[in-house]
């Protein structure tokens, strides 16, 4: 059995336990969580909030952050701009970045979703609208999904990571984690 960990990241944190290298000190996961044996299944960015999924067993781990098992990642994005049907179906039939050509992934335009405050506020400029959009990746390149979004004209104002499969943080307050034992085989 493994102990896997689901944790609301607030905007600001690094997705590590420790800040190595930096002046100035940053918030870690080591000022939220005090559970020995646990590692990130994956990254998410300093910038970005929302699920982070810490395991002690390394095939979960694998299983969750390895981008050959495929495993569905959501996000909640906050975009500038006024999403055009062509820009959604760019981002649904895959964009090509520096790196290459992403998966295509799952896209749709939704209300603003009723979310925690962010600390900082998002900037909000009253010539320019700003819009939700749901995306849903099957792969975890550095900075994605903002990558995606800035290439077919919509930047990224705010970014939160709804999912991660089945595991969700839609009952997690920022800051907050809930533990589980899961299977290791699922």
């Amino acid at each position: 059995m493994a102990r896997l960990l689901l944790f609301n990241k607030p905007y600001g944190v690094l997705s590590q336990f420790t800040d190595r290298g930096t002046p100035v000190a940053r918030s870690t996961l080591s000022d939220y969580i005090a559970a020995k044996g646990v590692y990130p299944a994956g990254r998410l960015d300093r910038d970005s909030e929302g699920l982070l999924l810490l395991c002690d067993d390394g095939r979960l781990q694998a299983r969750i952050a390895d981008p050959r098992f495929k495993m569905p990642k959501t996000y909640l994005v906050q975009v500038e701009g006024d999403p055009q049907e062509s820009e959604l179906e760019r981002l649904r039939q895959g964009v090509r970045l520096n790196d290459g050509m992403t998966l295509p992934a799952a896209v749709a335009q939704i209300a603003a979703p009723d979310l925690w405050p962010r600390d900082p506020p998002i900037r909000q400029r009253k010539a320019i609208p700003d819009h939700w959009l749901q995306i849903t990746i099957r792969e975890g390149r550095n900075r994605q999904v903002r990558r995606m979004t800035a290439a077919v004209g919509l930047p990224c104002l705010r970014l939160v990571r709804w999912s991660v499969g089945d595991w969700s943080v839609a009952r997690i307050a920022p800051g907050q984690f809930e533990e589980y034992v899961q299977s290791s085989g699922f």
